[in-house]
């Protein structure tokens, strides 16, 4: 099976985890996935991730986490810029998540960046998703 989007794959599997209140799940490994899981660990939307070696393939294992609650911390996950649409972005169109509430993952030229450092920084990118 060829998969399109491995983004969309990623994002679908944390969507999926989280419903049925898995603690972790596993992805196949990208650079890029990656650079997601560690902003996604900086935001505090997973515990922790870890790349696993089991040969000759690489996954990378995120830690979902909840609240006291029992609640995912992740309420919603968006794809913005899909394989037939790409989406770019110019720093002053970047608006926050729902406010500041969420966050948006941008790739830009020095890297994967949230949308309140590339208005900080004044860069732009493709917006890759939304998640809050």
């Amino acid at each position: 099976m060829v998969m399109t989007d491995p983004i969309s794959d990623m994002l679908a599997r944390i969507r999926n985890a989280t419903m049925v209140k898995k603690q972790e799940v596993a992805i196949p490994y990208s650079k890029l996935k990656e650079a997601i899981a560690e902003i996604m660990k900086e935001e505090g939307y997973i515990k922790n991730y870890r790349i696993l070696n089991e040969g000759v393939k690489k996954s990378l294992l995120l830690y979902l986490k909840y609240d006291a609650a029992g609640e995912s911390v992740i309420r919603g996950l968006k794809r913005i810029s899909t394989p037939g649409r790409r989406v770019y972005v110019k720093s002053k169109n970047l608006k926050p998540v729902l406010g500041g509430l969420g966050t948006g993952i941008v790739s830009t030229s020095r890297g994967i960046k949230t949308v309140k450092q590339c208005i900080k920084e004044k860069i732009g990118g493709e917006y890759i998703c939304q998640i809050w």
